[in-house]
């Protein structure tokens, strides 16, 4: 399935991940397809924060630009996330640092 089909089809708009925007007056990446909205991170939020906008709604399209990667903190919960664990946040983070340590006390010794 083509990413944007609908938005494209249905309101004639060039959207594409990666694509700059500015949505009333906010400027920002267009970074996910949500069906019938445009997932657009915005300069002024954190990176990976995307936010639904409507594709013609006070919409400016400009040129290709990048979408910014997530800061290490929020790959870090995104482990967790994934890690699918019983655990919370923050003892997840302790377990991790632990076994990091061990792994490089193990390397260390050769």
């Amino acid at each position: 399935m083509k990413l944007f089909r609908y938005v494209i089809d249905q309101y004639g708009v060039p959207a594409c991940i990666g694509r700059i925007v500015e949505v009333d007056g906010r400027r920002g990446v267009i970074a996910e397809d949500r069906g019938h909205y445009i997932g657009v991170n915005f300069d002024d939020s954190k990176p990976g924060v995307i936010a639904n906008c409507h594709p013609t709604w006070h919409v400016v399209y400009g040129e290709i630009g990048t979408i910014r990667k997530l800061t290490p903190s929020q790959m870090r919960y995104e482990a967790f996330l994934d890690a699918d664990s019983d655990m919370k946040f923050g003892e997840w983070l302790k377990e991790r640092s632990r076994h990091a340590k061990a792994r490089q006390e193990y390397r260390a010794r050769g």
